[in-house]
């Protein structure tokens, strides 16, 4: 499967490089245009790719890439209702909180083998004694940040304190773009602590108190990012 990077060169660079590590890539690189600028009749010429993900930001452009009729990751945020119209335009046009809650459910073939891939991270742990001796990521952000959350907990006792370590750790190395929203980075970090929680056989110790308490806040706090990506 080849998979098209679509940017103005602003973003996707770091997931270029990721993904080309599994599947077959290419970098396509539009001009970088303002926003306040209408393409009338505008056109793509470009790559044929089976998957496109799109880290464009003028909306003329995106509409242009929908019209392909190809499947579209939308890696940029540009609202609901330019998305709504896209949906009409190519119902195969998929966009996520964030690119790190990519899950391969959508009943889309190229989008979903995708998403074994790439996307919401997926962990593997072997602990002792409350230790992380092993980890494996299974499944990763496009931009690496997962690989970074990996490195910083090798050799760590587990506690509430290193858990939000971590979820600091993937915040600093976050390359989500969302402009005007809240859920950009903080979203990344929660999204991969929950992820992470669900790999910590400690956290399923139901007379655990701290660990219940800090596992009931992290839902809390990930429910109250999810809705606000959506309002507005």
């Amino acid at each position: 499967m080849k998979i098209g990077i679509v940017s103005d060169g602003k973003y996707g660079e770091r997931a270029f490089e990721n993904i080309c590590k599994i599947f077959e890539c290419e970098w396509i690189q539009l001009e970088e245009l303002s926003t306040s600028i209408i393409l009338d009749d505008y056109e793509l010429n470009i790559p044929d790719c089976d998957l496109y993900i799109s880290y464009l930001r003028h909306p003329d452009q995106v509409i242009a890439l929908a019209e392909l009729e190809k499947p579209v990751i939308l890696g940029v945020h540009l609202g609901n209702g330019l998305y709504n119209q896209l949906k009409e335009i190519n119902p195969n046009v998929f966009e996520f909180p964030s690119m790190c809650s990519v899950e391969p459910n959508t009943n889309n073939f190229e989008v979903d083998v995708y998403a074994n891939f790439f996307g919401r991270p997926k962990y593997k742990i072997e602990m002792k004694d409350g230790i992380v001796k092993k980890i494996e990521v299974l499944r990763s952000s496009p931009c690496g940040s997962s690989r970074a959350g990996q490195n910083f907990l090798k050799n760590k006792k587990i506690s509430p304190e290193v858990l939000q370590e971590f979820a600091i750790n993937v915040c600093h190395e976050c390359r989500s773009p969302r402009f005007g929203k809240t859920c950009d980075k903080e979203l990344a970090g929660l999204i991969h602590l929950r992820s992470l929680i669900d790999s910590l056989k400690v956290i399923e110790d139901k007379n655990n108190n701290v660990f219940s308490e800090f596992v009931e806040k992290i839902e809390k706090e990930y429910n109250s990012r999810i809705l606000s990506c959506f309002i507005g």
